[in-house]
């Protein structure tokens, strides 16, 4: 796992695939913990990086929500085995991890390694390996606090010194057009900064381009005026009058021609200016003469972004003879534009030309002939056509000849597989070929040694810049959140993002706003992202027009998957096939580019793809939604299973579900609630495909299913789903269902602090229960029922006294009567669940019968109940026996019998601390300093 803060704030796998780490805050609060690694952070802090302004009176359970989410996340992806951890320490997290998984560690690392190197070659290399670090603006995707914003503005810092040590060292070297080439695009985003421009009038000046080096000059004295109202300094005069005092006598010395091995040592390759022929060392025979090739189009325009995947196209074609770089992605993902840009940025490198084609392997034309691609490049390096060689054979044994003695560069895109490729490898060591593909080109790597280079989705920084870049800066800058929200919508496709450029600057006028909330519409977002022959699904359709049977068969059917992410069981019920053949299948997705391997037998499918996969089943796939929402179900039966033991099923499957053809397994609660954490989108996306299909049955019991989470994260907005299942549960006609919502939601409401909206839902659920014959869910809707009713209680109660310092006889009386009826109802649910066998609902009762009693004054008959609930936790999960074992503790306590109440809640904080349940852990705490024990935190 590598953390990232250089750019967009992520965590990826070792694959390079990012997290789901969710919002800004919890971006936020990741950020502020890599920023003070193995450091503890308290929460004060914390809540001042993650809230602009005066936090909200919630903010510490929103920011242990965070927390929780991140430690799941951590331990569904394994990091522990990687020694990260985030652990709690007093009033404060600590996020323990090694200092070599953070980019911005990384790169401190690298510049301090340049900085003591003396060979300037070397630290050019260094450097290019530090910056190669930067994806974008640092900790973007963060919340605007002034704490995240100090810190971008420090690592910001250091890289514009890494940027002019670099150039620094290239001007060691004499390259000073290399020097010029890496302050040019910093100068132009930091106009004002003055040692920047210093450096690259220096530098254009000894390259030669006195004139460029004096427009910048002047042209950053005119804004230092008008925005500053103040002069150049001394390090930008210093420079012009360097540049005004330059050796005239060295200018007016026209230049040597160079010769081969004048310059280049003993058995060096030759070196020419752009466009001269070189001379070889001695040939075997007279030599042709030699034309600089040149097929390459034009620069593309508008291109932004993609440092990480240009450093790497550098590292992929360094060093090795005659380096093979692949750039490998999805359709609409940039590939050719890449190719282009990077080819344009290093002409200098390929003086004896360019070659380019598009070899059409994904296109609507035939794929390009390979002899006839051949004799295009022959006509190019200068053969002429009436002694073109005869046979595909000839061709390419005359064309390896001709390109093994020059310096020059081939691209070769769109191709379709490695066979397609090879016969059109030059031959020369100091020849470098560009391939781009959507296809993943094994065998190529295989056989030639070539080098992947991935491309995937630009990030939303970089997204907006294309949009800025298409469109022009200020309809974006007006517009920030709406330019972001449009680039999610695009999936960070540039193709995608292009199109919706085209159609806000064609079409008829609108803002970024109102288009992007066009596009939210999923119906219409490919019809959207079209214009004339160019569009996101045309694209989609000639890759998938590539595939092989099992894949295409495979794709068709992923239409009703409503998530991001894909494991082969669910694709295996998606398409009514065994899991292994839906792995086989997928692996051919993901080597087409089509999905992304994001582990072991899991993938994430963009909704671009998703809803062009959709699209090709005309009308609903109700057999196909109907597979998928069983499959839903049965995996969610045997996470609720793992998260809770020893619980009984909320419900069961509905009349008609297909039989699993493949779950998968949970080894314990936190596998569990990681799962239930990440898919939770995508089962809300499951529930609203069953409603908006009728199929209500199957809705109800998808959201009741996700108890274990909702019970865990219960203050995380969970009342929209509830309410969604209570309507299809009482469209579906099923009391037990009805009941069953409404004892959760009803509880949902009272943690809420809704108490009054809470018992209307619950003083019907027993009712529901008792007419469905459902006797647990009777017992559980009990106990919500005499929960809310004392906690309205005592609300009311504080109410009163806070109005009125003291309650009047009636008010009183009915407090009495609320906390009579609240026990009866818990005796009552308690008889009901002994009676129906449910182990876990029985000791649920006792729980709370126990909590009643001892704030009732009952502390003994308290201690019973919680010692009785205590026999039966063993089969539960921890939360639950941590709570019974403080309660426990606490009503010991009350009656004098302090030694087993410490014993009991020492055990209750251990194993609290032991799961991670910082609510337990806290109560067990307070109730142990109540006592006077003081605890280590």
């Amino acid at each position: 796992m590598q953390f990232r803060v250089l750019g967009t704030v992520a965590a990826v796998t070792d694959h390079g695939d990012p997290l789901p780490l969710g919002p800004a805050k919890r971006h936020s609060l990741l950020a502020v913990l890599l920023l003070h690694p193995d450091t503890a952070v308290t929460v004060d802090r914390l809540t001042g990086a993650l809230w602009e302004e005066e936090p909200p009176r919630h903010s510490r359970t929103v920011l242990q929500g965070h927390v929780s989410r991140l430690r799941a996340l951590f331990t569904e992806y394994g990091a522990a085995a990687q020694g990260i951890e985030l652990v709690t320490q007093g009033p404060a997290y600590v996020l323990r991890l090694p200092g070599a998984v953070v980019d911005a560690h990384r790169f401190e690392e690298l510049l301090g390694a340049a900085r003591s190197l003396r060979e300037p070659g070397e630290a050019v290399s260094v450097l290019r390996d530090a910056l190669a670090l930067w994806r974008g603006p640092a900790l973007a995707g963060t919340v605007r606090s002034p704490l995240l914003e100090n810190a971008a503005h420090a690592l910001e810092e250091l890289r514009l010194a890494a940027v002019e040590e670099l150039a620094a060292a290239h001007e060691r070297l004499g390259e000073h057009g290399a020097a010029a080439a890496v302050l040019r695009a910093e100068a132009a985003a930091n106009p004002l900064r003055e040692p920047l421009i210093a450096g690259l009038m220096l530098a254009l000046g000894r390259a030669g381009r006195q004139s460029d080096a004096l427009d910048w000059f002047h042209r950053t004295r005119r804004l230092l005026a008008d925005q500053l109202g103040v002069g150049p300094g001394a390090v930008l005069t210093d420079a012009y009058t360097a540049l005004l005092r330059a050796d005239a006598a060295e200018a007016s010395v026209p230049s040597a021609p160079v010769v081969a091995g004048a310059v280049a040592g003993a058995g060096a390759p030759p070196v020419a200016a752009p466009g001269a022929a070189v001379t070889p060392d001695p040939p075997a025979g007279p030599a042709p003469a030699l034309a600089a090739a040149q097929l390459l189009p034009r620069r593309p325009r508008g291109f932004t972004g993609r440092e990480r995947e240009l450093a790497a196209l550098d590292r992929a074609t360094a060093g090795a003879p005659g380096p093979i770089a692949m750039i490998t992605g999805s359709a609409g993902v940039g590939k050719t534009a890449l190719s282009l840009h990077w080819a344009h940025l290093r002409h200098a490198d390929f003086p004896d030309g360019r070659l380019f084609v598009d070899l059409r392997g994904y296109s609507p034309a035939p794929a390009r002939d390979t002899a006839a691609v051949l004799r295009e490049f022959l006509l190019a390096l200068g053969v002429p056509a009436e002694g073109m060689p005869g046979t595909p054979e000839s061709l390419g044994a005359r064309y390896r000849e001709l390109t093994g003695r020059r310096r020059m560069l081939v691209v070769l895109d769109n191709a379709r597989d490695s066979a397609q490729v090879r016969p059109l490898l030059p031959g020369g060591e100091d020849c470098v070929t560009l391939i781009t593909s959507r296809d993943r080109l094994g065998g190529l790597v295989a056989s030639d040694a070539a080098r992947p280079v991935p491309l995937a989705a630009l990030p939303a920084a970089q997204s907006t810049a294309l949009l800025a870049a298409v469109l022009g800066p200020d309809l974006v800058a007006a517009e920030p959140e709406a330019a972001v929200r449009l680039a999610e919508l695009c999936d960070g496709l540039p193709l995608a993002l292009r199109v919706a450029a085209a159609r806000l600057a064609t079409g008829p006028h609108r803002g970024l706003a109102a288009f992007a909330g066009e596009l939210s519409d999923e119906h219409t977002r490919l019809d959207l992202l079209r214009v004339e022959d160019t569009g996101v699904a045309a694209a989609l359709g000639l890759t998938v027009r590539q595939l092989p049977e099992p894949a295409r068969r495979m794709f068709h059917r992923l239409g009703p998957h409503t998530g991001a992410t894909l494991d082969t069981c669910t694709a295996a019920a998606l398409a009514d096939c065994t899991p292994a053949q839906a792995a086989a299948a997928l692996d051919q997705l993901a080597a087409a580019q089509l999905v992304v391997e994001a582990g072991p037998h899991a993938y994430v499918l963009h909704d671009l793809v998703r809803l062009y996969a959709r699209s090709l089943t005309p009308g609903c796939d109700r057999d196909g939604l109907l597979r998928l929402l069983d499959h839903r179900l049965h995996t969610l039966l045997a996470a609720s299973a793992a998260a809770e033991p020893g619980g009984e099923p909320c419900c069961a499957l509905p009349p008609g579900a297909r039989p699993a053809v493949g779950i998968r397994t949970f080894d314990d609660r936190a596998g569990a609630l990681a799962w239930y954490s990440a898919e939770r989108d995508a089962l809300r996306g499951a529930v609203e495909a069953a409603a908006a299909a009728g199929l209500h049955d199957r809705a109800w019991r998808l959201v009741l299913l996700q108890w274990p989470l909702i019970v865990w994260q219960v203050r995380d907005g969970w009342v929209p789903l509830l309410e969604r299942g209570l309507a299809s549960a009482e469209l579906d006609g099923d009391p037990g269902g009805q009941s069953r919502a409404r004892a959760l939601l009803g509880w949902v409401l009272s943690e809420e602090g809704r108490p009054a909206e809470a018992l209307v839902q619950l003083e019907r659920a027993p009712e529901l229960a008792a007419l469905a014959g459902d006797t647990a869910g009777e017992a559980i809707a009990r106990i919500n029922l005499a929960v809310a009713l004392t906690r309205s209680g005592a609300a009311e109660r504080d109410g009163a006294r806070e109005r009125d310092g003291a309650l009047d006889r009636d008010g009183a009386g009915e407090q009495d009567g609320a906390r009579e009826r609240a026990r009866d109802l818990l005796v009552r649910a308690l008889a009901l669940a002994e009676r129906a066998g449910h182990t876990e609902t029985v000791t649920l009762a006792h729980q709370h019968l126990a909590h009643h009693l001892l704030a009732d004054g009952s502390p003994a008959e308290a201690a019973a109940h919680a010692a009785r609930g205590l026999a039966l936790a063993p089969r539960l999960a921890a939360p639950r026996r941590v709570a019974l074992r403080t309660l426990y503790g606490q009503a010991l306590a009350a009656t004098g019998r302090t030694g087993e109440a410490v014993r009991q809640l020492g055990d209750a904080l251990r194993e609290a601390r032991a799961h991670a349940y910082e609510e337990g852990e806290k109560a067990a705490r307070s109730a142990l300093a109540a006592l006077g024990v003081l605890t280590d935190r």
